[in-house]
């Protein structure tokens, strides 16, 4: 995939998927800025520190950022079997309020890639929920409209990926249509990475044991960061507001 000329910022690019997105993009031609609550154990083109739990680190981290990019990469995130409240800060609202932040440093013709997961598939069941909280403005507005809307320990990972998602799509076209910067979802099922035992522990054995016979194996890093880089280029430059699978159809088998 040609990303030659282009820079991309990719959080959570210090291990995992973020890693190998960020590898594949350097591969590709882009200047890549990586950015981690951890340092980087791989070779990058700059880097920025970042708590996506903290509005103040994430703005501070955003100025850090260059002037003008082609690209932003949401891969930094935690698992569910970190409290509820920390898994909303940084999966969802730190999230937004990044990607809101540096919206006006994104080129035309950017595009902007967020991680849901294939656990996210259920947005639809609570697409009214979602939509509130999409509709919050800011970190501290999103924060308090959780606070008075509280959500259960055992699903806030399913939670909010379901909430990442309407996100996108609430948000994808508006910034199409004013900005020409797309914004996109991709859903991996999973992963061989550090935090696959968090996954295990957090859908229990029960869940692991029947999602097993309908997956031929758990993906790999260098097996999602491909589609993440096609979303990165310009070959995709007219596809906008859509939540891509990348789990080797495990989602299909629950049709």
């Amino acid at each position: 995939m040609d990303l030659s000329g282009k820079t991309i910022v990719v959080t959570g690019a210090s291990s995992g998927i973020g890693a190998e997105v960020a590898r594949l993009a350097r591969f590709s031609g882009a200047t890549v800025i990586g950015m981690d609550r951890n340092d980087p154990l791989i070779t990058l083109d700059g880097f920025a520190k970042v708590d996506l739990g903290d509005p103040a680190s994430i703005d501070a981290a955003v100025a850090a950022l260059p002037l003008r990019f082609d690209g932003l990469v949401n891969a930094a995130g935690v698992p569910g079997t970190a409290p509820a409240e920390l898994v909303g800060k940084v999966n969802y609202l730190g999230l937004r309020h990044l990607t809101q932040s540096a919206v006006d440093r994104l080129n035309p013709g950017a595009s902007i890639v967020n991680f849901a997961s294939v656990l996210g598939g259920e947005w639809l069941a609570r697409l009214d929920l979602h939509k509130a909280l999409a509709a919050t403005t800011g970190f501290a507005a999103g924060a308090n409209w959780l606070a008075a809307h509280p959500v259960p320990q055992a699903t806030c990972y399913q939670y909010f990926k379901e909430a990442l998602i309407v996100w996108t799509f609430a948000q994808a076209q508006d910034w199409f249509l004013k900005r020409d910067i797309r914004m996109n979802c991709v859903a991996p099922g999973p992963v061989f990475t550090p935090i696959l035992g968090d996954f295990v522990t957090m859908l229990g054995n029960e869940r692991v044991a029947a999602d097993a016979p309908r997956m031929k194996r758990p993906g790999y890093g260098d097996e999602i960061a491909p589609p993440v880089a096609f979303l990165l280029s310009d070959a995709s430059r007219w596809i906008n507001g859509v939540n891509l699978p990348i789990d080797g159809g495990l989602a299909s088998t629950y049709v």
